[in-house]
């Protein structure tokens, strides 16, 4: 007798217009006998929105920023229905009855709320957006194990770990090793660091992704955000989280144990991969995304980071240890930092001076309720801005 076949995932996509959400509706189209998708929500691309909508037919789709919205009424399937814009739709998408699962790929703090929603609801969370757990990674985890939601990671460093460590306790880990690339700056000479352009920043050797996520990976503060992530995600300490550059970004991370075992999960630098997991797990399926070829490859290397030239890593390993507050300023800090330095306001260097910079000046609030870290977030973006030169020009 043949068992029943398994019932398709249906997923909720916060952020289907970049290049997150992107990844996820080809791993719908390409799984679509396990994959739903019934609702989508973008910042504000309403066209690009209407053009998903019109393809996967939604319940519902959600525009955060309203001047997009012209783009939506009208050019919806029958059938879709329009979410109020702001971070109300959002919830709206991601409380739906009928949701599996909602993935968050919102770049910046707007995921948070529809994220903390999600799982309140009792919706696995697939989560990509770094803020939710740097932000209010204890608040998060805590009410997943009060609600029986499981944290399933879409970055592809810490998906590695989930998938390395299957069943493994905390107990028997003694390090997770996040892999970087590096960056474009890999080898550039600290005295040349204050002349990087806009352009030699974006220029990243090995993913193709959003503007602020590729500043952040020349800086390494994406990086750093990550192993504040790792610590939630894993239940480890900040000290047992290390990074190793890695320029190939062919293995995406690893796992040591106690018995000095290391697991590594290799695979081609495509978001596809980690999304098509997280969504489907337990299970693993086939699907049409090119497998590697290690002879082809030939060979892969890896060298520490460099903490003097990329300070990064040592002010969010300083942000995971205190934790409190100083997570979120030092997110906040560095979302105002990236579009200065994009604007020709400031140097490449200057953002981890200004992340710096405003964290020595927060008084660090320990076990903060939710709303007292919305207020540090704002309180940092406050102080970052104030301390940018005004006008244009590079300081």
């Amino acid at each position: 007798m043949n068992s029943p076949s398994p019932r398709r995932k249906r997923l909720v996509i916060l952020g289907s217009t970049g290049s997150i959400g992107l990844s996820a509706l080809k791993v719908a189209r390409d799984l679509p006998e396990r994959v739903e998708v019934i609702a989508l929500a973008a910042n504000k691309q309403g066209s690009v929105l209407a053009e998903q909508a019109r393809e996967f037919s939604p319940q519902a789709v959600a525009l955060f920023d309203e001047s997009g919205l012209d783009d939506v009424r009208g050019a919806l399937p029958e059938g879709t229905k329009l979410a109020p814009a702001g971070v109300q739709g959002l919830i709206d998408l991601a409380t739906l009855p009928e949701a599996d699962m909602v993935l968050v790929a919102i770049v910046g703090t707007a995921g948070l709320a529809p994220a903390l929603a999600a799982i309140r609801a009792g919706k696995d969370l697939a989560i990509a957006s770094k803020e939710i757990l740097v932000m209010a990674g204890e608040e998060v985890t805590r009410e997943a194990a009060k609600h029986g939601v499981k944290l399933l990671p879409v970055d592809s460093e810490h998906n590695a770990i989930f998938q390395c460590l299957a069943a493994e306790p905390a107990r028997h880990i003694r390090r997770l090793i996040l892999t970087a690339s590096g960056g474009p700056f890999r080898r550039t000479p600290a005295e040349e660091l204050p002349n990087v352009r806009l352009e030699q920043a974006l220029k990243h050797p090995t993913w193709k992704m959003g503007r602020k996520i590729t500043i952040d990976s020349a800086t390494l503060f994406n990086k750093g955000l990550e192993m504040i992530e790792a610590r939630w995600l894993f239940g480890v300490e900040m000290d047992r989280v290390d990074v190793v550059v890695h320029p190939q970004s062919i293995i995406h991370s690893l796992v040591e144990f106690v018995d000095g075992s290391q697991l590594a999960q290799l695979s081609h630098s495509d978001m596809c991969f980690p999304i098509q997991y997280a969504v489907t797990w337990p299970d693993r399926l086939p699907n049409c995304l090119r497998p590697l070829n290690l002879a082809e490859l030939g060979s892969l290397t890896f060298e520490a980071p460099d903490p003097v030239r990329f300070p990064a890593l040592r002010l969010a390993r300083e942000a995971g240890e205190r934790g409190g507050t100083l997570p979120a300023v030092l997110n906040a800090a560095n979302e105002v930092a990236v579009p200065a330095f994009c604007e020709g306001r400031i140097s490449f260097p200057r953002i981890w001076g200004l992340v710096e910079d405003v964290m020595r000046a927060h008084e660090n609030i320990e076990a903060p309720t939710l709303e007292q870290i919305i207020r540090a977030d704002a309180w940092a973006r406050t102080t970052a801005e104030a301390l940018l030169p005004e006008g244009a020009g590079v300081a």
